[in-house]
């Protein structure tokens, strides 16, 4: 039993939002018990990332940490089509990930106690972002 749904997230702008919840709605309705469920987001200036589902505080730092790895309008960056967020954008998709792959047991996702799937947007502005979602399993 396999199956691959698409879904469509609005972010406020830079931030994570929790995606968990809608990824763990796919699992349930493939009705996959034991296998695999990879999570795609088809973008380049947003990423997918596992983390601290209890104390948004760790977000807020792990935000920060990448502001200070590839911040917003260094002069050094050539690409800054979309403003002065563009390039830093696509180096935080980079330095993190486009897509997480999580075991499923039962039926249910197996990630730990205080995990969270979360769409870690890199832009200032809101966007609207594409998720593909892939259950693969028994």
């Amino acid at each position: 039993m396999n199956r691959q749904s698409s879904l469509e997230f609005s972010t406020p702008g830079r931030g994570t939002s929790d995606i968990t919840d809608a990824v763990a709605r796919v699992v349930a309705e493939s009705g996959v018990q034991t296998g695999l469920v990879h999570v795609f987001v088809q973008h380049t200036s947003c990423s997918l990332t596992i983390t601290e589902n209890a104390d948004p505080d760790v977000r807020r730092d792990l935000d920060t940490i990448l502001g200070r790895l590839a911040p917003d309008g260094d002069p050094a960056y050539r690409h800054d089509l979309e403003g002065p967020d563009d390039m830093a954008a696509h180096a935080r998709s980079v330095l993190t990930d486009t897509g997480v792959t999580i075991p499923i047991g039962r039926g249910r996702l197996l990630l730990g106690t205080w995990q969270g799937i979360f769409l870690w947007e890199h832009r200032t502005d809101a966007q609207v972002r594409h998720v593909i979602v892939t259950v693969l399993g028994d």
